[in-house]
């Protein structure tokens, strides 16, 4: 296992407990050892959006599709933050993305 695994796996605890400020950190440390730890911007954004850091979230978002662009929850996820500083057009765009690769994975 690596050390990011390990410090992503110790910020989700913190996730699971509201303990959001520590969740981000121990996130935070997780990408500085692996960057392209789809799992730790995924923590990051769930952490971020639940402090009220939108922007922070959607930005972390961004960077998950970055790495799984064919994820359709991570689309969903970026809808969501996107509804939630208002911005409606772009939320509806990634939705649709969500919806396209949902329907693309049950054929």
């Amino acid at each position: 296992m690596s050390d990011a695994r390990t410090l992503q796996r110790a910020a989700f605890q913190h996730y699971a407990n509201d303990r959001f400020e520590e969740a981000v950190a121990g996130y935070r440390q997780a990408i500085t050892a692996d960057p392209e730890l789809a799992i730790a911007w995924n923590g990051l954004s769930m952490a971020l959006a639940r402090l009220g850091d939108l922007d922070g979230a959607v930005e972390a978002a961004r960077r998950l599709i970055d790495l799984e662009p064919n994820d359709a929850l991570s689309h969903t996820n970026l809808s969501r933050l996107l509804q939630q500083q208002g911005h409606i057009p772009e939320a509806e765009e990634a939705a649709a993305v969500a919806m396209r690769l949902s329907m693309q994975s049950d054929d």
